[in-house]
């Protein structure tokens, strides 16, 4: 009978991993599916803004959501002295047009969202 119990417990904990590992993926995947900003709309290019010290520029594209949304301004930060992917950074829905100011070489204004580039990032979706 010890033996049917210990074997009861094996299981049980394989069940709780099982399940743990389940809800960890399908929060991955919510996450990638609508939450990911890697997986943005290109859109059509409306400016380029470079910082002041030329470090960065800042692109600016507009997307049409077509017939059932809006329109939407993605911001995506390129690195000008290092050789690394372009990086999105700002995603704001119903805007059309974007206001970009720099600050300094490390902080941009965007319609009004200020951001420590290149670790800050706005997305309307998580307010």
């Amino acid at each position: 009978m010890a033996y049917r119990q210990k074997g009861n417990t094996a299981m049980k904990k394989k069940a709780i991993i099982a399940a743990m590992i389940t809800i960890a993926l399908a929060g991955y995947a919510i996450y990638w599916a609508f939450y990911d900003m890697s997986r943005l709309p290109t859109g059509e290019l409306i400016s380029e803004v470079q910082s002041p010290g030329g470090t960065y520029t800042l692109k600016s594209y507009s997307t049409d959501g077509g017939a059932t949304t809006s329109y939407a301004i993605r911001g995506e930060l390129n690195f000008n002295t290092e050789n690394k992917k372009p990086k999105n950074i700002y995603w704001q829905y119903k805007v059309e047009n974007a206001s970009v100011e720099w600050l300094d070489d490390d902080t941009v204004i965007i319609n009004g969202v200020q951001l420590d580039v290149p670790g800050e990032k706005y997305d309307f979706r998580r307010e």
